[in-house]
């Protein structure tokens, strides 16, 4: 049995993740709303394809009022280039429709809220407080459930089991940036396939669980 990382250890990855990756989103945006849209967008989509599309996107949409005047037809032509556009641009005008309806066209600050919005689950949610409002909270992608899953941080079969464990082991003073911290250590070096073990910054304190 893989015996459990201790507090130190943990405090030992984030010390060095933190001192090696600088904790910033890779989707451009300017605005709240800019980064929800990137985020709807993003499902299923890679950061650079997404930042394609927004770029030509906020030529014509800098409001919850722009995308509706855009129209579902002209924004599926500029979205057309990334999986699922007719969902995710349905979702974005349902978007925008209900922030105009009940929050003044802002994008709000609480996950209940954000999770009632078209195509905004928990994880979207999370990304839109941690990186539009700077809460403390984590957004478990893929990436972060096969990073927490294989060095022995978190364990569990779902995003959910696993961010509820993180946000009680991750040191408060990494908590803020954690997400970023897990999440280019799984993009570019923990990969799924072919780990890069051997330049790994944590390799001495990962439990090198078989990934999940």
């Amino acid at each position: 049995m893989t015996k459990q990382l201790k507090p130190e250890e943990i405090d030992s990855i984030f010390d060095k993740l933190s001192n090696a990756i600088d904790p910033k989103a890779e989707l451009n945006f300017q605005t709240k709303l800019d980064l929800l849209v990137a985020v709807v967008l993003s499902a299923q989509a890679t950061d650079k394809a997404v930042n394609q599309v927004t770029a030509e996107l906020w030529q014509h949409c800098r409001s919850a009022e722009d995308y509706l005047r855009f129209g579902q037809e002209r924004l599926e032509q500029v979205c057309r280039r990334i999986g699922l556009f007719r969902n995710k641009t349905r979702s974005i005008l349902g978007i925008c429709e209900i922030l105009l309806r009940d929050h003044d066209g802002q994008v709000p600050c609480q996950r209940e809220e954000l999770m009632r919005l078209p195509g905004v689950g928990r994880k979207t949610a999370n990304v839109v407080l941690n990186v539009g409002f700077g809460q403390p909270v984590i957004a478990v992608d893929t990436h972060i459930f096969r990073v927490s899953n294989r060095t022995g941080l978190a364990k569990g079969k779902t995003p959910d089991q696993v961010e509820e464990q993180l946000m009680q082991v991750v040191p408060k003073k990494y908590l803020l940036n954690a997400h970023h911290y897990l999440l280019l250590h799984g993009r570019y070096c923990c990969t799924a396939r072919k780990p890069k073990c051997d330049s790994c910054i944590i390799n001495l304190e990962c439990r090198k669980i078989e990934a999940m």
